[in-house]
């Protein structure tokens, strides 16, 4: 059957072009982690078995390429935290291991390490609400164990903040993060019944799509 006017036809990525694209995320993947943001493209290219030229077909830009990685492993790590949540028996322990998870998990990746802050300021809206999602599941089933008035926003913002206390201390004492963990889960606990601060945590306001 004859298409119509103006129709354009597309074709299906090539075979090749697929398997090409993959092995330039894989290899970014294990770089971004060990080096961070400042790797040389050339490196990833080398690594991954690929010229230049092909690896700027994909990715015309350096940062197209580290937001794909960041946003495939963020993605993953959102969905493997939430299954994990929904599994665990104890909702205080699902709550503390996920803290403890996301921040072992952030200060081994350099490249997130180095990003991890922007998904509050510069936030991408996609990540932000599967982040936003799994600490909203997590604090409605720790509600009777979590002192009143903590939102989600609080939790959120108290993930940001223990990442920058990671990417400040982890170099030098990479145990002192660990510690103010678990002094600020202390004080998120039921038992501390003084009132909290009038102006909770602001809620993140994302642009209309």
């Amino acid at each position: 059957m004859d298409e119509p006017d103006g129709t354009v036809r597309r074709r299906a990525p090539r075979v090749d072009a697929v398997r090409n694209r993959e092995a330039i995320i894989e290899a970014a993947s294990e770089v971004l982690a060990t080096q961070g943001t400042a790797v040389d493209v050339r490196e990833i290219a080398g690594r991954s078995g690929v010229g230049m030229g092909t690896l700027y077909r994909h990715f015309p830009k350096k940062e197209d390429l580290i937001r794909t990685v960041l946003h495939r492993e963020f993605s993953a790590w959102a969905d493997s935290a939430r299954q994990a949540a929904r599994d665990a028996q104890d909702p205080w322990a699902a709550l503390t291991d996920f803290y403890q998870q996301a921040l072992t998990g952030y200060a081994r990746h350099h490249a997130i390490m180095q990003n991890f802050a922007l998904t509050w300021s510069a936030p991408d809206l996609e990540g932000i609400q599967q982040l936003r999602l799994v600490i909203e599941e997590l604090r409605a089933r720790a509600a009777d164990v979590l002192r009143p008035g903590v939102t989600t926003d609080d939790l959120l913002l108290l993930l940001v903040s223990l990442g920058h206390a990671v990417q400040v201390t982890d170099e030098g004492r990479p145990h002192l993060w660990n510690r103010l963990l678990h002094i600020s889960l202390a004080g998120l606990r039921a038992d501390h019944r003084d009132p909290l601060p009038t102006e909770a945590a602001p809620a993140l306001r994302l642009p209309p799509r």
